[in-house]
């Protein structure tokens, strides 16, 4: 007769069989896709096609100009969503978790994290370039991806600061700091890499919207890279979808090497990310 204890290990062991071909089940699915938009798009990347600009034939056309409004839109995002989704997140964990308003702005902000992203676009339209006339601009696009990447950042930093341990802040007031120098000098660096892994999952879904870009009016056809925070602008996102809704493949192939191209900018951001985190951790941070 088998005995309790070996019936939960067999469990275990079958469950972790399963999570494991789940897993293996998910790599091999992203590795194929990977595999075939390199085989579509690898003949078609060269410095030419990153600084080229918009063409009607496919094989002169670059995505330079949708390269830069990425850019231009994600560092846009990046300068609204950081200082205010942690200090947002600092003001809820450390000095409003009693009062009703911050249990309200919480109940507010886990609900918006679910929101559709068109509804964010929704949103941008109308507040940033109608009713505060930005228009259709870079400032404008950032500020809606802003909205959008605000409930990740602010949960992702309240679980960080949530994990540093009281005893730390306790023995900065023992020794006679007061609550901000001791969030600013103690909590927040041992909380970074937490923080920055909220960060990186943030702006990774946000550099690769475009329901809320096309809705607030990014062009799909832009001639020229934004030379400022009010100029017109496309990203590689809309560019992609350009590129695959015409029936030709040549374009075909441009998308997919624009596919490559946005992976590329991806990961170079999240190796950024990354490496900011592990520097705080070598240096003795944690």
């Amino acid at each position: 007769m088998i005995s309790g204890t070996a019936r939960r290990r067999a469990q275990d062991l079958a469950f972790q069989t399963v999570a494991l071909l789940v897993l293996c089940l998910a790599l091999g699915a992203l590795a194929a896709l990977i595999i075939d938009v390199w085989q579509d798009g690898a003949s078609r990347l060269s410095l030419d096609f990153v600084r080229g600009f918009p063409s009607r034939r496919a094989e002169q056309a670059g995505i330079w100009h949708a390269l830069m409004g990425s850019v231009s839109v994600i560092a846009v995002t990046t300068v609204i969503a950081v200082p205010l989704g942690v200090g947002a997140a600092i003001y809820l964990e450390e000095y409003g978790t009693r009062s009703r308003a911050a249990k309200l702005i919480e109940i507010n902000i886990t609900n918006l994290a679910a929101v559709p992203s068109i509804i964010y676009g929704l949103l941008g339209l109308g507040l940033f370039v109608r009713m505060l006339a930005m228009g259709r601009s870079v400032m404008a696009g950032g500020a809606t991806l802003a909205l959008l990447a605000l409930p990740v950042v602010i949960l992702s930093t309240r679980e960080a600061l949530r994990a540093v341990p009281m005893s730390l802040r306790e023995g900065s007031y023992a020794l006679g700091a007061t609550k901000w120098q001791t969030i600013w000098n103690q909590v927040i660096p041992v909380a970074m890499p937490g923080i920055l892994t909220g960060l990186i999952l943030a702006l990774s879904r946000a550099i690769g919207e475009t329901a809320p870009l096309i809705t607030i009016g990014a062009v799909t056809f832009v001639s020229f890279a934004p030379d400022s925070l009010w100029s017109p602008f496309t990203v590689l996102p809309i560019q992609i979808f350009n590129w695959v809704s015409r029936p030709q493949v040549e374009f075909q192939a441009n998308a997919a090497a624009g596919i490559i191209i946005l992976l590329l900018l991806l990961l170079t951001m999240n190796a950024l990310a990354i490496w900011l985190r592990d520097r705080y951790q070598k240096r003795g941070l944690l």
